[in-house]
């Protein structure tokens, strides 16, 4: 296949979800990728069910569909890391690695030999990219740090969630582990970067990422509202601090979304709507002035929109490009058109079930491929296969 990583070796002996999500990436991108797993247990994520991948005869097995989210096109070996013998192993394997992942705690892997230093010496050329809660360094490097401690020592949970003195107030997490996720997306471009960067030097590198340095950097326009302007943001549920109005509205059957990014776009809004007037009116012309008065041309809107349907808006409003969309359950996501058409929803072989259907790759290359042919792997199902590719091969 023609894909951009064709050739790169890496051994993933990260777990859960921000380092295999990098893995599963460079997996995709068309690197082959060793999980290396617990004998008997393997990754944690196995076991986060239900529910449970299915066999052929309708019975939940062993793997939960939590696992089955990060470890695409990956081959799985199962070794103890507290035993001498299969340390050894992982040093052969380390040796013709290009990358290893891993979110150990700090210190973790110094004490079976499996740290950068103890590898490098065998392979100058390796990148290690060691993932932690808090990273390497500093007062809370020893802590443990999971997504949903981090989402809130990271400044999400504030901005995110109703404002006080509203129905459900309080802070609340993103519905999926954004955290991990960004840290993995970042694990990825960091990778990259040193391989690209190792064909100038020769050398590999360590790399530390940790998930609360990502969660900072990820509140974007939210830090730089309080580090450039002064202003510390707060919850304002489903509307913006930057943009009005560009939130969540009630219509006649539901919601919608309205996502107003400049004021030619409000003018057709208010056009389709009827109200051609309150585009003139000084107090909303301008996104400065609508934000000054967000409460009450948010009311006017909220009054427009109501008198109408879901479809009926988007019906009228897509075709002057004013941005709007539905707000779609998961079923209704992975059914849309749209998403078929981009190939989001792709179906695998799969040993036990027959096939499995899982999220596509976003990615589309001019000319190059992805590797989506082979489905998450069962514990320790490459085991003699790698073995034999990795260290009897050339």
């Amino acid at each position: 296949m023609n894909t951009p990583l064709h050739g790169l070796k890496v051994l993933d002996m990260s777990r859960i979800l921000a380092g295999p999500w990098a893995g599963q990436l460079l997996a995709d991108l068309g690197a082959d990728v060793v999980k290396v797993e617990r004998p008997g247990a393997g990754d944690d994520t196995r076991h986060w069910g239900p529910p449970y991948l299915k066999d052929r005869n309708g019975e939940d097995t062993e793997d939960a569909a939590y696992f089955m989210a990060a470890n695409r096109g990956k081959r799985s070996i199962a070794l103890d890391i507290t035993q001498p013998d299969d340390q050894k192993i992982i040093h052969q394997l380390a040796q013709k690695a290009d990358v290893i992942l891993e979110n150990y705690k700090v210190g973790g892997l110094k004490k079976y030999g499996l740290d950068y230093d103890a590898l490098k010496s065998a392979n100058p050329r390796l990148v290690y990219c060691s993932i932690t809660g808090f990273g390497q360094t500093g007062p809370y490097s020893q802590r443990a740090g999971y997504d949903f401690m981090i989402q809130g020592m990271g400044g999400l949970m504030s901005i995110t969630g109703e404002p006080d003195g509203m129905p459900g107030a309080g802070p609340q997490k993103v519905g999926v582990a954004v955290t991990d996720l960004f840290t993995g997306l970042y694990a990825t471009i960091a990778i990259q970067s040193a391989l690209l960067e190792r064909e100038r030097s020769g050398q590999g590198q360590y790399i530390d990422l940790a998930l609360f340095d990502v969660q900072a950097a990820v509140l974007a326009n939210q830090a730089t509202n309080y580090l450039v302007g002064g202003i510390t943001p707060k919850r304002m549920g489903n509307a913006h601090p930057n943009i009005v109005p560009y939130q969540a509205f009630a219509t006649a059957d539901g919601h919608m979304i309205l996502a107003v990014g400049n004021d030619g776009q409000f003018k057709k809004f208010c056009q389709a709507a009827g109200k051609p007037e309150l585009a003139d009116d000084p107090r909303y012309a301008t996104n400065p002035a609508r934000i000054a008065h967000r409460e009450h041309i948010c009311a006017e809107v909220a009054a427009l929109l109501a008198a109408n349907t879901t479809q009926a808006w988007l019906d009228l409003l897509e075709p002057l490009g004013v941005p709007c969309g539905p707000i779609n359950s998961v079923d209704q996501v992975f059914s849309d058109p749209q998403i078929l058409h981009r190939g989001m929803r792709v179906e695998l072989e799969h040993p036990v079930t027959g096939t499995v259907t899982l999220p596509g790759n976003p990615i589309h290359f001019g000319r190059s491929d992805l590797n989506l042919r082979q489905a998450p792997p069962k514990l320790a199902e490459h085991q003699s296969e790698v073995i034999t590719d990795w260290l009897n091969g050339d």
